[in-house]
C-alpha cells in the first residue's frame, strides 16, 4: 500500500497535492485534472517544455493504491534537493524565473494550453536553470480568454524586478509580507514619476494599478474583454521585451568585493583551500552549506567535486556576482541563496507551513563558517556557545575559522566602539565549540594569525 505524508503547501491546489512517501516526492492529479493533464501529454507540450528545460522532468506511477479516491494519477517528479524561494533569490534569478514563466505561456498557447498559474513558489532552480515544478499548472486554451495568471506575473515577478531596479535591491523582500506577489497598487505608490514615461511599465503597472483601483471603488464586476490567441501572444513579448530590459546597476556593497579588498594574500586564499580539501578527506559528504559564501569561492571546492552545496549569504550583489558565475560555468551542483542567519526566512502562511524556514532547509553534512565568527559575535553580540549551539543543530561536520582581535579586519569593525571584547578570545571559542562538538584538526592560515577549525559533532 502507498502510505504517504501530504506536504502542507500544496493545499491550495483543487488538481492535486505533493506527497512524500520513502524520502520521494510525488505529485497526485485528481480526477477533475484528467482532462487537463491528457491533454498536456498527448498535446506534446510536456516533452517540448522538459526538452527546453523549462519543466521538471518526471514519471508516472502505475498505481494509485492508499490514495484518497479521486486521485487519477501519481506522477514523480525529479528531486530537487532544497527549495530556495523568491525572497531569497537575487536579482537574476528572479529575472530568469520571470522570462522562463513566459516562454512557458508562450509555448503553452501554441500548444493549444494557457499558464491558470504564475505564482513565483511554482518557479525553482534545478541543475541552475529556472524550471516549473507546479504540472497541474496548464489548462486548455478558450478561444478569445483574456489570460487568466496576468494579474499574478505582474506581482510575482514585474512588480519586485522593477522595485528592485529602481528603489532598492532587497524590495523582493516585500515577498515576504505579500506571498501572493506585491499589490501592483502598491507597487505603482513606490515606482519613481519618470516609470510613467515608460509605456510598458505604464501599461503593465500604473494602469493596470488604476483599473483595480477603479474597479474595486465602484464595487463593479472587472470586465473580461476578449482577446485573440495573436494579440495574447503580443503581450507575452511585450512583457518579455520589457523583463529583459529590466537591468540592475552595477553598485558594490561592503562586502560585494570582499575577495578583492581582504588582508588575504593569494597564497594565503590558497593555502585555505588546501586546508579544507584536506580536512574533508575520507568523508562521506552528500551536502554543504556554505554560511557566508559571498561570491562562492569556497562553495566551489565541494560543488566542482559535484557535491550539492548551498552558498548564503546576506549581501544580494555578492550572491548575484555568484549566480551570474554558477550560469556562465554551468555548475549544477551549486545553489546561491540570500540569507541572514541572524534573521533568517521564517515559516510562512496559513498555520506557518506553506512556506518553510530558512533554517529547517539547511540542514547538511557539513557546515563551512569562513570569516563569519567574528561577524556574528561582534557585529551581532553572540556568545561563542550560541553559535556553536547553532551548527550543532544544523550540521554534522563543521569547519569554521577564527579571526583574532588584532586582525586588520576586526580592527575596522571595532575602531569606533567602546566595548569590552574579553570573551573574544581562541581559547574561549575553543571550549564553547567543544561543547558540541568534538575537535577533530585545526591548522594555521599561512601569512595571517587566523585558524581553521574541524569539528565532528558529538553524539548526545
Amino acid at each position: 500500500m502507498l502510505q504517504f505524508i501530504r506536504e502542507d503547501s500544496s493545499f491550495r491546489d483543487p488538481s492535486g497535492f505533493v506527497f512524500y512517501k520513502d524520502f520521494k516526492v510525488y505529485r497526485a492529479i485528481n480526477e477533475n485534472y484528467r482532462n487537463n493533464y491528457n491533454f498536456f501529454v498527448e498535446s506534446g507540450l510536456k516533452d517540448k517544455l522538459i526538452e527546453e528545460n523549462l519543466l521538471i522532468p518526471f514519471g508516472e506511477l502505475t498505481s494509485t493504491e492508499g490514495l484518497p479516491d479521486d486521485v487519477f494519477k501519481v506522477i514523480s517528479p525529479s528531486r530537487i534537493e532544497t527549495i530556495v524561494y523568491p525572497y531569497e533569490w537575487c536579482f537574476s534569478q528572479l529575472k530568469d524565473a520571470a522570462l522562463a514563466t513566459l516562454s512557458i505561456q508562450k509555448k503553452a498557447l501554441e500548444y493549444g494550453m494557457v499558464l491558470k498559474d504564475a505564482s513565483a513558489f511554482n518557479i525553482q532552480f534545478w541543475q541552475c536553470k529556472p524550471v516549473l515544478i507546479d504540472i497541474t499548472s496548464f489548462e486548455k486554451y478558450i478561444d478569445g480568454a483574456p489570460w487568466a495568471a496576468y494579474k499574478q506575473f505582474c506581482q510575482h515577478f514585474l512588480c519586485p524586478l522593477l522595485l528592485m531596479k529602481y528603489k532598492s535591491v532587497d524590495s523582493n523582500q516585500l515577498q515576504k509580507i505579500y506571498i501572493d506577489g506585491i499589490p501592483v497598487e502598491l507597487a505603482s505608490k513606490l515606482l519613481p514619476s519618470k516609470t510613467h514615461f515608460s509605456l510598458s511599465v505604464l501599461s503593465h503597472i500604473h494602469w493596470h494599478a488604476s483599473s483595480q483601483k477603479h474597479y474595486q471603488k465602484k464595487s463593479k464586476e472587472v470586465k473580461h474583454y476578449k482577446i485573440s490567441k495573436k494579440n495574447q501572444l503580443l503581450l507575452i513579448d511585450n512583457l518579455i521585451a520589457l523583463v529583459k530590459n529590466i537591468t540592475l546597476k552595477n553598485i558594490e556593497t561592503e562586502w560585494g568585493s570582499y575577495y578583492i579588498e581582504t588582508n588575504y594574500s593569494d597564497n594565503a586564499k590558497e593555502h585555505k583551500k588546501a586546508i579544507i580539501n584536506d580536512f574533508v578527506k575520507g568523508i562521506n559528504i552528500k551536502k554543504v552549506v556554505d554560511f557566508g559564501a559571498n561570491d562562492g569561492t569556497f562553495s566551489r571546492i565541494f560543488s566542482n567535486n559535484d557535491i550539492e552545496t548551498i552558498a548564503l549569504d546576506i549581501d544580494p550583489f555578492a550572491v548575484e556576482k555568484n549566480y551570474l558565475k554558477i550560469k556562465k560555468e554551468n555548475d549544477i551542483f551549486l545553489v546561491p541563496v540570500i540569507g541572514d542567519i541572524t534573521n533568517p526566512s521564517p515559516a510562512l502562511g496559513w498555520e506557518n507551513k506553506e512556506r518553510k524556514s530558512l533554517l529547517s532547509r539547511l540542514s547538511c553534512d557539513l557546515a563551512l563558517a569562513l570569516a563569519l565568527v567574528h561577524h556574528l559575535s561582534i557585529t551581532h553580540n553572540l556568545s561563542f556557545s550560541q553559535i556553536s549551539q547553532f551548527f550543532a543543530g544544523l550540521c554534522n561536520y563543521l569547519i569554521i575559522e577564527f579571526v583574532p582581535i588584532d586582525d586588520s579586519q576586526i580592527k575596522k569593525m571595532i575602531l569606533n566602539r567602546s566595548d569590552s571584547f574579553d570573551n573574544y578570545s581562541v581559547d574561549k571559542f575553543e571550549q564553547s565549540f567543544k561543547q558540541y562538538f568534538n575537535l577533530v584538526r585545526k591548522e594555521d592560515v599561512v601569512e595571517t594569525k587566523r585558524k581553521l577549525y574541524f569539528f565532528e559533532k558529538r553524539v548526545q
